[in-house]
């Protein structure tokens, strides 16, 4: 916990392009404040992956939107150990794979997709803020939309943003091919960018740039803004 700080039913969300660091800011705020940790991204690569499984042919809109609402899809949710499960089998590391990464936003930007898996998001978060795995507590949730789309009523409404350079550099830094990083960072933005805006906060949402910032830093904005919302 952080300075004895302590939440009950609480929805932090927030939003932003890959490689401003809000997963790992979104993982380390949950666990501090004992919340559930909800990757909402994870839900498209998951689609994505089960529909690459499958043999879908991603363009198909109708058979994508089909396919994705037939997953059989279990979260865990816990910030020290999150994982998705698909049909039993942890698929939390296959789903980062560069095949998934570089096909995601064929699904993410399907809108009979996207509305299934919206769905599936918001009802996530009400069971969290009632129950889950926080028990009562709460969620933080991130993804792309959370702040205007998936939860609009959040407690807290972020929009975690960076200089592009820095963007790419953070997830090259991950290990990744650099040319692959790039097309994975800036063309998933830009084909997101067609359904969903991520780049500027809408009102009621703090942005905070994480460009010169530590994770701690961040991580304090965070937990600052929860502490005067409660």
């Amino acid at each position: 916990m952080d300075g004895g700080l302590v939440m009950t039913g609480i929805v932090i969300a927030i939003d932003g392009p890959a490689g401003t660091g809000k997963s790992t800011v979104a993982r380390e705020v949950a666990r501090r404040l004992k919340l559930s940790y909800f990757d909402t991204g994870a839900t498209y690569r998951v689609g994505t992956l089960w529909c690459l499984r499958e043999g879908v042919d991603l363009t198909n809109k109708d058979d994508v939107a089909a396919m994705v609402a037939t997953m059989n899809v279990q979260l865990v949710m816990n910030p020290d150990n999150p994982s998705i499960v698909l049909d039993g089998e942890d698929v939390s590391r296959l789903i980062r794979s560069d095949t998934v990464a570089l096909s995601v936003s064929k699904v993410a930007t399907n809108l009979d997709a996207r509305a299934i898996l919206g769905q599936w998001q918001k009802d996530v978060i009400a069971a969290e803020r009632e129950g889950g795995y926080s028990e009562g507590r709460g969620v933080v949730a991130e993804g792309r939309d959370i702040t205007t789309i998936i939860a609009p009523d959040a407690d807290v409404r972020v929009l975690m943003t960076a200089d592009e350079d820095v963007r790419v550099a953070r997830r090259a830094g991950e290990g990744a091919d650099a040319a692959t990083v790039r097309e994975a960072v800036l063309g998933r933005d830009k084909q997101d960018a067609t359904v969903v805006e991520f780049h500027t906060a809408a009102d009621g949402v703090v942005t905070v740039d994480t460009t010169d910032l530590t994770i701690e830093e961040a991580v304090q904005a965070v937990l600052t803004l929860a502490k005067q919302s409660s």
